[in-house]
């Protein structure tokens, strides 16, 4: 991995009701002292615009946005986008306990150059009501230029939201041009969400999916998404699958998604995964350092044995996939 910006043969699709392909969750690199490892952030944005990614989502769970300081997440962000200089679009997860935090952290990324942002429904919310109202201070806040992701993953904010609501809150929401599905299991949402585009009773809008690494990938395309927004160690798997399912080698993309399972399996364990995933990510050259920021986890002698042990069978497996 070099010190300066390497070329992509990503091509930049608008980030709209259109946008398809990997949006690749990014983690946040720090150093072994726990500083915030703005040299490596050019290795890893490198590194996910080598394997092709069509988008980077920025300040996810994942990637440990509330351990970040105001001041680290706006320094971040900015150098983000000057390493992707514009080669795909670069949204950043604006959800935040009030409004007015939301709608600063919006201006600010916003003015830096971002695409978009993201945004999940408070904690707490219980009722069909509820979740409207919320939704109508989110656009509200955000005003008639932002264009915006809603983020439904209610394992992590607790809210579950029909898919008639959902959809109710997508059509009252001009702005909403991406929806980030979470819900697991959620495939018969995907599909009435894609059923009622068919019939016109929705407006259009790109679906990506965030299970787990993709651990549903291949079916939750078959379901009508248009790609993935999550995070993996090996990105390129989520890319070449999404591409073999585009041009129609539907057995391909399971093919490529069956020889990555283990380790993706791996890696979505509750606790340590995201440990996991900076390990594998440093192995790769693509930080330098595996280092998660407190209180956060750490690898065992046994866990690490289990990980090598499983990427030497990788191996195995993608070259007999050739």
């Amino acid at each position: 991995m070099t010190n300066q910006q390497t070329s992509s043969s990503t091509t930049a699709k608008p980030f709209n009701e259109e946008a398809s392909g990997v949006y690749l969750i990014t983690v946040t690199p720090f150093k072994p002292d726990g500083a915030l490892d703005l040299d490596s952030v050019d290795r890893l944005i490198d590194f996910y615009l080598q394997a092709g990614v069509n988008g980077l989502t920025l300040l996810g769970v994942l990637g440990e946005a509330p351990k970040l300081t105001a001041q680290e997440s706006g320094d971040y962000v900015k150098r983000v986008l000057a390493r992707v200089n514009g080669a795909v679009p670069v949204v950043v997860g604006a959800s935040a306990a009030g409004f007015a935090s939301m709608g600063e952290l919006t201006k600010r990324v916003m003015d830096l150059g971002a695409d978009g942002v993201m945004v999940a429904p408070a904690a707490g919310l219980r009722t069909d009501d509820q979740i409207r109202a919320y939704f109508a201070m989110v656009n509200e806040t955000l005003g008639s230029d932002v264009p915006w992701v809603l983020q439904d993953h209610p394992n992590a904010t607790g809210v579950q939201i029909s898919s008639s609501v959902l959809m109710q809150v997508i059509d009252q929401s001009p702005r909403c041009v991406m929806l980030k599905h979470e819900d697991c299991p959620g495939l018969g949402k995907l599909s009435a969400i894609r059923a009622a585009q068919a019939q016109k009773t929705l407006k259009p809008i790109s679906i990506l999916t965030g299970n787990g690494g993709g651990l549903f990938l291949p079916e939750e395309l078959e379901r009508g998404a248009d790609g993935a927004m999550t995070g993996f160690a090996y990105p390129e798997m989520m890319v070449d699958v999404v591409k073999a399912h585009s041009v129609g080698d539907v057995e391909r993309a399971f093919d490529i998604f069956d020889a990555y399972l283990p380790l993706s399996r791996y890696e979505q364990q509750p606790g340590i995964g995201l440990a996991v995933r900076k390990y594998i990510l440093a192995k790769r050259g693509a930080i330098a350092c595996a280092t998660v920021r407190k209180p956060g986890p750490a690898l065992s002698k046994q866990d690490i044995e289990d990980i090598e042990r499983l990427i030497r069978r990788q191996d195995q497996r993608l070259a007999q996939l050739g």
